[in-house]
């Protein structure tokens, strides 16, 4: 038993969290932009939280009337480790404009999710999903997977995995929601 759950999660870290995990957008792109998932121009899953790193409590109904930026990570994710610094950059660039950017961690446990986001830059609300019940209800294919969450509290934009320079199309698509 302990095997395959062992090879279930190796199957995971290398699907999801790869090289091979697919940037937002391209060629087959639906409207709005960003990879396909069931969520794209619904209504967002509300949830709530505290932060796991000093960063008070986060709930995703009062947000409403700015831009959220939801994305959910892991400690173990290599690509995580390129897009924090990036998700942060573009905190401090927007924030004053009404963006709000949390990091959702599926991790198991608590502990090194703080750490993680110190080392890697996040100065936004890290929550950790206990139970997973909020990845339950967005359903994040692999790690990250970053949801783009409009004025109205619709996810606009769903971007599967992390690559360099994908800052520049979240950038974009960022401005076209604030």
């Amino acid at each position: 038993m302990r095997l395959l759950a062992l090879s279930a999660v190796t199957f995971v870290v290398m699907a999801g969290c790869g090289p091979e995990a697919k940037p937002g957008g391209g060629a087959n792109a639906p409207a709005g932009g960003g990879d396909s998932h069931a969520l794209l121009n619904n209504p967002a899953p509300t949830f709530s939280g505290a932060s796991v790193n000093g960063m008070g409590s986060v709930d995703l109904a009062k947000w409403k009337g700015k831009v959220v930026f939801v994305d959910f990570w892991a400690t173990w994710c290599e690509p995580c480790k390129k897009s924090f610094p990036k998700l942060q950059e573009m905190n401090v660039k927007y924030k004053a404009s009404g963006l709000e950017i949390v990091g959702i961690s599926e991790d198991d446990e608590e502990s090194g999710i703080k750490e993680f986001g110190e080392a890697h830059g996040a100065k936004f609300p890290l929550l950790w999903d206990k139970g997973k019940a909020i990845g339950e209800k967005w359903s994040p294919p692999n790690m990250p997977s970053s949801f783009i969450v409009d004025k109205k509290g619709v996810v606009r934009f769903v971007h599967l995995g992390y690559h360099d320079g994908d800052e520049a199309k979240l950038e974009q698509e960022l401005k076209s929601l604030l």
